[in-house]
């Protein structure tokens, strides 16, 4: 099992354990990666809880999103990607850029989500590329099981989200010439986000990575980028990352800021999901626009 089918794999037990799936849903859902019942049985069993499940914030958003009264519809594209492939994405326009924002998907695709917040940095000045991670599958709307389109991603080699996200900074590069340009992921994505800074990626000016998991033996030596490392306090499992990847960005000599929010747990910025939390978002959104306008070189 690869770190990030590991790291999927113990995320559907999280969900469980709090609450959010059922146990015939998380083993099926853990069927799809692969991993056979008694295996499975063994790591729901690992990830429960002893108390009850924490509570999960509110399930519909008290207030409107960070940044959704200014949203720029989305168009889907295509772009050249490695190997001669055709790579899909949602494009967001500003209407003045001042740069480009390359949004990295949770593990469930692209979806509606998160081409809103794609639209959201376009609205806020930042021309964005929401890129489909399932290109190469015939893209997420292929999937009509989300947990399928999950297990998909699951499958693909680390090496194929790196050639694909640097085809998509190229793109970025391509539509917005000597802009600077940024890399925001979430969850699953802030783990791709990182994979992209350990790549030496070094056209990227700011990333961004969302309580994403940190690959192993990661080296930013190659990058350029200021990263603004955001974790929430209650991700336990994302947490245990923390400190390595705060040592990895002090051993290249990147300029970091690592923020943890107090109360927040994973998956506190998705405005559809049960954690969501709209005080934490609506600080991390202003943090993130900040943090841009600070580093835009």
């Amino acid at each position: 099992m690869t770190p990030f089918q590991r790291y999927i794999a113990e995320e559907i037990a999280v969900d469980h354990a709090d609450g959010l799936l059922s146990r015939r849903e998380a083993l099926r859902r853990l069927g799809l990666l692969g991993i056979g019942l008694a295996a499975a049985s063994s790591l729901l069993a690992a990830c429960a809880r002893d108390e009850s499940p924490p509570s999960t914030g509110p399930g519909t958003p008290a207030a409107p999103p960070p940044g959704s009264a200014d949203t720029v519809p989305t168009q889907e594209i295509t772009f050249p990607g490695p190997d001669g492939r055709t790579m899909q994405g949602a494009w967001a326009d500003a209407a003045d850029a001042r740069g480009g924002v390359l949004v990295i998907h949770e593990n469930k695709g692209l979806n509606d989500h998160i081409r809103s917040v794609a639209g959201r940095f376009a609205g806020a000045g930042y021309s964005a590329l929401a890129i489909d991670l399932l290109s190469e599958e015939g893209g997420t709307a292929s999937f009509a099981d989300p947990a399928a389109a999950t297990a998909a991603l699951s499958a693909v080699p680390p090496e194929r989200f790196t050639a694909d996200m640097k085809a998509a900074v190229g793109e970025l590069s391509r539509r917005l010439p000597g802009l600077p340009l940024e890399a925001v992921g979430f969850c699953f994505g802030g783990g791709m986000t990182w994979l992209l800074l350990a790549s030496g990626e070094p056209r990227l000016a700011t990333a961004v990575p969302f309580y994403g998991p940190l690959p192993e033996g990661a080296d930013f030596s190659g990058s350029r980028a200021a990263v603004l490392a955001i974790y929430a306090e209650k991700d336990q499992r994302v947490n245990a990352t923390r400190d390595a990847a705060t040592a990895a960005l002090e051993r290249a000599g990147l300029v970091h800021e690592v923020v943890t929010f107090t109360g927040a747990d994973h998956a506190f910025f998705n405005d559809t999901g049960p954690r969501y939390d709209p005080a934490a978002a609506a600080e991390a959104y202003r943090l993130v626009l900040e943090w841009f306008e600070q580093h835009p070189t």
